[in-house]
C-alpha cells in the first residue's frame, strides 16, 4: 500500500495495493499490522459503519466532543468528495480541512484521526460508504459544524446540497471554536 500524506497531520490518503485481471480484483481494505507499520495508525477499530446516499446528499460535518472517534474511511460504490477538518486546538493546522475523492473505482481509504470533524457529500447517483472507527458512537456526544462555514471555506463541489435538519442547524466554527480549545463542559 502506498500511504499519502496531507497537510493536515496524522490524516492521510491510502493507496491499497489491487491485484487484479479480467475476472475482477482483490485487496485487503485492512490489516492491523500494516496499517501501523505503514501508515501510523496506532489505534484500534471498534466499530464499523456503512451508509449509502444518493446524489447531492451531503452528511457532515460531525465530530464526538470528548469521546473522539478516528475513521477509515472508504467508498465501495460510487463517488464522495470527502472531508477532514482539524479541531485539535494545539494543531498548526486548527480550523483547516483536507479534501479527497473517494469512488469504488480508485479505492482510496481517507484516515481521519481522532479530533476531527467528518463529513461527504455524493457526486453519483448512489455512493456506498463505509467506515471504521476507534471509539463507538455516542449520540449524547455528538457534534458538528455547519457544512458551508465560511473561515473554513471548504470548496464543496456541489452547490445545492440535500442535508439533514441536523446538518442545516449545526454550528459555524467561530461559534464553538472556545469550547474546542477549552474543553467541553
Amino acid at each position: 500500500m502506498k500511504v499519502i500524506r496531507t497537510k493536515l497531520k496524522d490524516c492521510i490518503i491510502i493507496e491499497p495495493k489491487i491485484f487484479g485481471d479480467e475476472r475482477g480484483f482483490f485487496m485487503e481494505t485492512y490489516q492491523s499490522e500494516r496499517y501501523k507499520a505503514i501508515a501510523g495508525i496506532e489505534l484500534d477499530f471498534v466499530q464499523d459503519n456503512r451508509s449509502r446516499s444518493t446524489k447531492d446528499v451531503l452528511r457532515g460535518l460531525h465530530f464526538q466532543k470528548t469521546k473522539p472517534q478516528g475513521k477509515l474511511v472508504t467508498v465501495t460504490d460510487g463517488e464522495v468528495f470527502d472531508v477532514a477538518v482539524d479541531l485539535r486546538p494545539n494543531s498548526n493546522t486548527f480550523g483547516q480541512y483536507e479534501s479527497v475523492i473517494l469512488s469504488g473505482e480508485n479505492k482510496l481509504q481517507f484516515y481521519v484521526p481522532p479530533g476531527f470533524a467528518h463529513g461527504f457529500c455524493v457526486l453519483t447517483d448512489t455512493a456506498d460508504f463505509q467506515y471504521k472507527c476507534t471509539d463507538y458512537y455516542d449520540p449524547n456526544d455528538e457534534s458538528g459544524l455547519i457544512w458551508n462555514d465560511s473561515d473554513i471555506g471548504i470548496e464543496w463541489p456541489i452547490t445545492n446540497p440535500e442535508l439533514s435538519g441536523k446538518d442545516l442547524s449545526q454550528p459555524k466554527f467561530c461559534e464553538i471554536r472556545d469550547k474546542l480549545v477549552e474543553g467541553w463542559d
